[in-house]
């Protein structure tokens, strides 16, 4: 699983260090460097499609890594292993 998530953290792509809840819409704006309430406005908007909008979103949230490169789900997944 590790190499699994290194290579999620090898694609250079960070959750935003100005975030509002996950900083999805942060890290996205930055990466692709455009203003960061357009990306957040289309990000509200993709949650019109019901299972792809928000499928997507907490897709992203739980593989996403932040700043210092911890990714939630390894942290779950580590945390699940070392009360086994």
């Amino acid at each position: 699983m590790s190499t699994f998530f290194d290579s999620i953290r090898s694609i250079g792509f960070r959750r935003g260090p100005r975030r509002v809840v996950a900083g999805i819409g942060g890290g996205l704006a930055q990466q692709f460097g455009i203003n960061v309430w357009l990306v957040r406005a289309l990000v509200l908007a993709s949650f019109l499609l019901p299972v792809l909008g928000v499928g997507a979103y907490v897709a992203a949230w739980i593989l996403l890594p932040w700043q210092d490169g911890r990714i939630p789900l390894e942290r779950a997944i580590g945390g699940l292993s070392a009360r086994r």
